[in-house]
């Protein structure tokens, strides 16, 4: 009896490991959507927002992901729709100019790493990603060179002059 429950706690501590370990995605699908701000207006930052599904081969579901944008790492937050997720950033119109931009996405394991080599002064570029996401940003528009106010105040200022100067004018030949 004491053999058998040694057998079972060796069985255990062998197993439950690799059973708490989380799956990784194999062979990743991804769907994404992306928006990012057009118009310095109307808005104070650029805005990039990420929507995406993401399927594996492995069937590994609703997974803990993180996604590293432009150096700034953050967590990629899980919708009510199955699969479905949604990350997003702003900064300064500045600091995020036209361009395209890398969306590395990781999972816990991959994470980890990241934050390892990071904080330890390393080069991230050899933890792999599990998957990577283009946003192609055109820029944010700052609006027309002329205000169109100062247009329709010339065009005013323009349209009573010629109409005094016409007055003065009919006024003096009579």
């Amino acid at each position: 009896m004491e053999l058998a429950g040694k057998m079972f706690s060796l069985v255990v501590l062998l197993v439950v490991p690799f059973l708490v370990l989380g799956d990784s995605c194999a062979s990743p699908e991804i769907k994404a959507e992306t928006y990012t701000t057009t118009e310095a207006i109307v808005s104070t930052e650029t805005v990039f927002i990420v929507q995406f599904t993401l399927a594996c081969q492995n069937k590994v579901r609703d997974m803990n992901l993180y996604a590293d944008i432009n150096g700034k790492t953050l967590p990629v937050t899980k919708t009510d729709r199955p699969d479905f997720y949604q990350v997003s950033i702003s900064d300064d119109h500045k600091k995020l100019p036209a361009g395209k931009y890398e969306v590395r996405l990781y999972d816990e394991e991959g994470y980890s790493a990241l934050r390892k080599a990071q904080r330890s002064g390393e080069s991230v570029d050899s933890i792999k990603p599990v998957t990577t996401i283009t946003i192609n940003h055109p820029g944010v528009w700052k609006g027309p060179i002329v205000q169109s106010e100062f247009v329709a105040v010339f065009i005013a200022i323009l349209v009573w002059y010629f109409a005094y100067s016409t007055k003065s004018q009919l006024q003096s030949s009579n």
